[in-house]
């Protein structure tokens, strides 16, 4: 029984012994993060979209706040309040955003681009280009499969039946 006693009592005096030297150790080297970062990230919208050029909005939060001046940043989902909201924690100005819009270049109509092949496959434009490039002869083109219309959660996008390119509706896209 003494055998046992002795075995408990001594690890438990080397494991509170190695919490203590890690506590001490951990709070010498504490790394003291600048609370604004987390205010800003709070003012943000969380989609961690990468929108702004930034991998997520902490990231974002911490550029806000290391830099002079907000020009140069934007937070794309957020818009021009968000950046006013992170302006006024940090006590500078934000700059008026211009709004983006995506836009699409193709000119490949129905017209202009002739079927080389039939398609009859998932509805995907990822897959139906790994398989062989899509159903039409221009292997740039939008196949007109309509991932992007899925893909774009705020419904700005939609199919032109006529042409069978994406069209962008300028009121409800955030680019």
């Amino acid at each position: 029984m003494t055998v046992l006693l002795t075995a408990v009592v001594t690890l438990g005096v080397i494991g509170a012994g190695s919490a203590a030297i890690l506590y001490l150790i951990g709070q010498k080297f504490k790394v003291e993060e600048d609370p604004r970062i987390q205010e800003v990230q709070d003012a943000l919208p969380a989609a961690n979209c990468g929108g702004c050029g930034f991998p997520g909005c902490a990231a974002f939060a911490s550029a806000c706040v290391k830099a002079e001046t907000l020009e140069g940043l934007n937070c794309p989902v957020g818009g021009q309040s968000t950046m006013d909201r992170v302006a006024e924690i940090l006590g500078q100005t934000a700059p008026v955003a211009i709004k983006k819009i995506a836009v699409v270049r193709c000119s490949g109509t129905c017209e202009s681009r002739p079927r080389t092949n039939l398609y009859d496959g998932v509805s995907n434009c990822t897959i139906a280009a790994a398989l062989y490039g899509g159903d039409t002869g221009c292997s740039f083109g939008c196949l007109g499969l309509g991932d992007c219309v899925e893909s774009c959660t705020f419904e700005a996008i939609h199919i032109n039946p006529l042409t069978m390119l994406p069209e962008v509706v300028e009121d409800k896209c955030t680019a």
